[in-house]
């Protein structure tokens, strides 16, 4: 196959009714270790405003099993992107991650933000070290994507374009940051997860490259001590030799789905979509405000 296929391939669809099709070449062709990588520092993002890593901590899931947190995370977030939205298993996804967010009252606001963190941080990792940035059509359709995944988790406000979807991230991020003693659990506990993922000789340096990827605010917010220039300049030269190297490479013909990563390790036997994440029996605050009540369209998923 030609090095570009699938840039091409989405260059032909059309990012406003076609967007499940890019996103899904995007995430399982043409760029599957960069996008879980991206999304997983998305997702760590948003342990740095107390409100949303504090009530993380708070719920147990992390510090009973967080492996099994990590694995029913990536695989909840599948199903849209490789069947549609209005395919069952989707619908089974959607339904489990708002009975879990729904069990604690989680203002708009911060649903909004980690929605944001979908839509920008990937995007910024491609610019920074994908093997080539995401065209317009494809940022287009990743906004559509994450704007109708929105929807169907009743978050209401949603940005419309993605300059809208980054100032909101970088807004909300310089108002929220803070270090909280729960949310540093949950980050300590998330990135002591990631060093098993490599060789035991490997795992301190693993630490060191991941922290080296991120940006001062979040490593404050985290009371991280940050890492040395020469050692910050040396991680991300290696990801961006990485990114030009793969420009060399056939486009994948076979797409590599989340549970194809070796890092996913908590169902070797297979899973049930409708029996992954956690199952609160009591809510630690009070149910959902009625801001984040369902929309009609949710309520059909």
């Amino acid at each position: 196959m030609r090095r570009d296929h699938w840039k091409v391939r989405n260059n032909g669809l059309d990012p406003e009714v076609e967007f499940p099709e890019i996103v899904r070449n995007l995430v399982t062709h043409e760029f599957p270790w960069d996008t879980i990588q991206a999304l997983s520092f998305a997702l760590f993002r948003t342990y740095a405003v107390p409100g949303i890593g504090r009530l993380l901590d708070e719920t147990g899931a992390f510090a009973d099993n967080v492996q099994k947190r990590y694995d029913d995370t990536a695989l909840l977030l599948e199903p849209p992107g490789l069947l549609g939205f209005d395919h069952p298993d989707t619908r089974t996804a959607i339904r489990r991650i708002n009975q879990m967010h729904r069990s604690y009252d989680i203002p708009n606001d911060q649903m909004r933000y980690v929605l944001s963190t979908f839509v920008v941080v990937p995007k910024r990792w491609m610019d920074d070290y994908g093997k080539r940035p995401f065209t317009p059509r494809e940022v287009s359709a990743v906004v559509h994507y994450y704007r109708t995944l929105g929807r169907h988790m009743g978050i209401t406000d949603i940005p419309e374009t993605f300059d809208a979807f980054s100032d909101l991230m970088d807004t909300y991020e310089a108002e929220h940051f803070a270090f909280d003693e729960g949310a540093r659990r949950v980050a300590d506990v998330t990135l002591g997860l990631v060093t098993t993922f490599y060789p035991k000789p490997f795992r301190g340096a693993v630490e060191v490259f991941s922290k080296a990827l991120m940006d001062e605010p979040l490593l404050h917010a985290f009371r991280y001590d940050v890492p040395h220039p020469a050692v910050v300049r040396a991680c991300r030269a290696a990801l961006r030799a990485r990114g030009r190297l793969l420009r060399f490479f056939p486009s994948r013909r076979k797409p590599k789905l989340v549970e194809d990563f070796s890092w996913v390790r908590s169902y070797p036997d297979g899973y049930d979509l409708a029996e992954l994440g956690t199952f609160p029996t009591g809510c630690p605050v009070p149910h959902a405000s009625p801001e984040a009540a369902p929309t009609d369209g949710e309520r059909t998923a």
